[in-house]
């Protein structure tokens, strides 16, 4: 007789029966933590103080996770979410959360992280700087829209992934995008739609500069002529620079039209140090999407290093200069390294266009081998501004550059702490820390923190 195979359910990720939990705090992904016999509970959702039905929806043997189903008891740091797209889009999960608790949190978690996973062992209060902070609505400078198109209904879908999933929520507004930005969602959606290759559009990039508003349109092949007149005219009503990418990354500029001898599209870029410095940037490359907090770290960051003339100054995973260009005006020798060769190439240019030629920029892998490379060697000070994955390879370095001051930007905390127990172990002690609230309305924490050399 045949036999065929069945799989066994998996029990792990079994729906239990509903219980109701009481929430202690919350975890630095924004998920709250509860206790049910003996296993750490994390529930999304949640808040410190609550008690909530909830239903297990994966089990481990030390902790298990469980989504909520009602709050029986709500937190007076709870509020009405202030976006109609709350939990449908993926983006902003602490909405339900008073934007000063949110804060609080965050910098809590912070300190405890690094209290915890590195070697400090405790950070004491008077090293703990006052957060930067700044708007909590209309704050993102910067956005990318998905585009999905439906063959059954020949419309396209402009919006943003849900959480934990690929599918496409269309959205109307977006208040943590600037208002300017916001605004252009809705009739983009629509005049797309109006075009004949709209099965061909990938991702809608909006960004907002000092210099315009920029929308760029990713294309899968090239559109008739009919189509460029069309987003030409929707680029002209709104006064919009509108850009086209191809499958090569190549950008060609619809709006406004280039002169005949130019070949160059028109870049977005924004001003640091009292408008000392400006930075442009390539649609597509990493900028920092909240612009006011930039600024406002940008500053902290020079104080706590304190450049003076004469001194070496390292700027690691420097991207198209945003240390590096305000920190050279300060007459120390500058040197940036970045592994984008695109954003080398901007960052070059960045230092012609301010005239700054004592800042020079390298191309080079940051996680590798750095033994051969030419500017390797004793500096001064150190800022790192690593991706989440952090800086640990590079700090395998620090003896080789030995430099008296740290200042490490991170958009992750686990890796920042354990990226500071390397530094705690060359002998540096940590002389500032502080939560830099770049993404209000989400669970993510940027930080900033000084290490000081032990003389």
């Amino acid at each position: 007789m045949a036999q065929f195979f069945q799989a066994k359910p998996n029990k792990s990720k079994q729906l239990s029966a509903k219980l109701s939990l009481s929430v202690t705090q919350l975890d630095h992904l924004g998920a709250g933590i509860a206790q049910h016999q003996g296993k750490i509970v994390f529930i999304p959702g949640v808040l410190p103080g609550e008690t909530a039905t909830v239903q297990f929806v994966e089990q481990k043997k030390s902790y298990a996770k469980a989504k909520l189903i009602t709050i029986e008891s709500a937190s007076t740091n709870r509020i009405k979410p202030h976006c109609p797209h709350y939990q449908q889009c993926g983006g902003c999960d602490l909405q339900h959360m008073d934007t000063n608790a949110q804060r609080e949190h965050k910098q809590t978690a912070l300190v405890d992280l690094i209290s915890k996973l590195s070697s400090a062992k405790t950070i004491e209060a008077d090293i703990v700087a006052d957060p930067i902070i700044g708007d909590a609505w209309h704050y993102r400078r910067r956005a990318r829209l998905a585009t999905v198109f439906d063959k059954n209904t020949q419309r396209l879908q402009l919006g943003f992934r849900a959480g934990n999933s690929n599918k496409i929520v269309s959205i109307q507004q977006c208040p943590v995008l600037s208002e300017s930005l916001s605004a252009l969602i809705t009739p983009l959606a629509a005049n797309l739609n109006q075009l004949k290759a709209k099965a061909s559009l990938g991702h809608v990039e909006l960004t907002q500069a000092d210099n315009g508003n920029f929308a760029v349109l990713r294309v899968t092949k090239v559109l008739p002529a009919s189509d460029i007149r069309w987003l030409t005219g929707f680029a002209e009503k709104y006064q919009l620079n509108m850009l086209l990418q191809d499958d090569a990354g190549q950008l060609t500029q619809l709006f406004p039209l280039l002169a005949a001898d130019d070949e160059a599209v028109t870049l977005p870029y924004y001003h640091l140090a009292q408008e000392a410095v400006r930075c442009s940037f390539t649609p597509g490359n990493f900028v920092q999407v909240n612009g006011a907090i930039n600024q406002a770290m940008v500053d902290q960051a020079i104080e706590w290093l304190d450049p003076q003339p004469g001194e070496r100054i390292l700027d690691l995973f420097c991207g198209v200069g945003n240390f590096s260009l305000p920190l050279a005006l300060k007459a120390a020798e500058v040197i940036g390294v970045e592994g984008v060769p695109e954003m080398v190439q901007q960052a070059k240019q960045n230092a012609i266009d301010n005239h700054l030629d004592n800042v020079t920029f390298y191309h080079a892998d940051l996680s590798a081998d750095l033994s051969s490379q030419t500017w390797l060697g004793k500096i001064d000070k150190l800022l790192l501004d690593p991706a989440r994955a952090g800086a640990f390879e590079s700090l395998q370095w620090l003896q080789k550059m030995q430099p008296k001051k740290v200042v490490y930007v991170s958009c992750n905390p686990a890796s920042l702490a354990r990226d500071s127990s390397v530094l705690l172990a060359n002998g540096y002690r940590i002389a500032q820390v502080g939560l830099v609230d770049m993404f209000p309305q989400t669970h993510h924490i940027e930080a900033m923190v000084l290490f000081e050399l032990n003389i």
